[in-house]
């Protein structure tokens, strides 16, 4: 059980690993969330799915090295096995429970950042294959940091590649090429912004700009994935909501992103300090 079947490193710091967790795939929707522990000893890390095969019985995951227990995570090889997979967590993607009819009158965008383009893989494909149409816009600092390409072109309609430095694709931020693509004329019913807090900030500001919906997902912000820490408390619309247990996902209008992102970088000195110490 929890056996990792594949791994790759799609940067020098973001692996992919399919791990064997039959019961987990078999529940798993588009937008939840799992807890992995890597040992006996290890912290508990809540990780969006980032796939899931029913028939295989196997889920993905895709983990950035950020502090000590990401690393050990991405340490782990082929043939080893993790001491626990909790899943799956939170709700599933909002699209999930729409009627087909519904389904018929939406175009959604998705907004992608960074390491954010993992997870909203598995909401692109379950559209897809629903027959909604579905663009991605992708952005990275600079092509060597792009993941998820040839994957994400083949479960939506339309893809959009951003870069920061210009190294591949459009010249600029994920923003501007939502803004440009509204300037050719292109229209959307919903759109979904996946990545950093920052990100998904500035994501929220355009699309409230363009009169577009928009959906956030806060799972970085999620710690123990149970709603027992506290550690994932966000305001939204005015009230105090649980990223975990009431999340991941929210309308981005609602979201309070100043607040989210000072309590997102509460931890981030020992990350840093951990992270450093590692392996000494």
């Amino acid at each position: 059980m929890f056996e990792i079947i594949q791994k790759s490193m799609l940067t020098p710091t973001i692996c992919k690993m399919v791990v064997s967790a039959p019961r987990l795939a078999g529940a798993a929707m588009p937008g939840q969330f799992l807890i992995v522990r890597a040992d006996e000893k290890g912290e508990r890390i809540p990780l969006t799915i980032s796939d899931y095969d029913r028939k295989e019985g196997t889920v993905t995951i895709v983990t950035q090295i950020i502090g000590a227990s990401t690393k050990k995570i991405c340490s782990m090889e082929t043939g080893e096995r993790f001491a626990d997979v909790v899943g799956p967590l939170g709700n599933a993607s909002e699209f999930i429970s729409m009627t087909p009819e519904k389904l018929a009158q939406t175009r959604v965008v998705f907004i992608a950042g960074g390491v954010g383009t993992a997870p909203v893989y598995p909401q692109a494909k379950w559209l897809h294959a629903h027959g909604v149409p579905v663009d991605v816009i992708v952005g990275a600092k600079t092509r060597d940091l792009l993941i998820y390409r040839e994957e994400m072109a083949a479960v939506c309609d339309n893809l959009f590649i951003c870069t920061d430095d210009g190294s591949e694709g459009f010249h600029g931020m994920v923003t501007g090429m939502l803004e440009k693509l509204y300037a050719e004329g292109r229209k959307y019913t919903n759109a979904v912004a996946i990545g950093p807090m920052i990100m998904m900030k500035f994501a929220t500001l355009t699309c409230r700009k363009l009169s577009l919906p928009v959906i956030v997902s806060l799972n970085t912000l999620m710690v123990d994935g149970t709603g027992m820490c506290g550690a994932c408390r966000v305001s939204v619309g005015g009230k105090t909501r649980f990223a975990c247990v009431d999340g991941p996902e929210f309308d981005g209008y609602e979201v309070d992103f100043d607040e989210a992102m000072r309590r997102q970088g509460q931890y981030k000195t020992e990350e840093k300090e951990a992270l450093e110490n590692y392996g000494k």
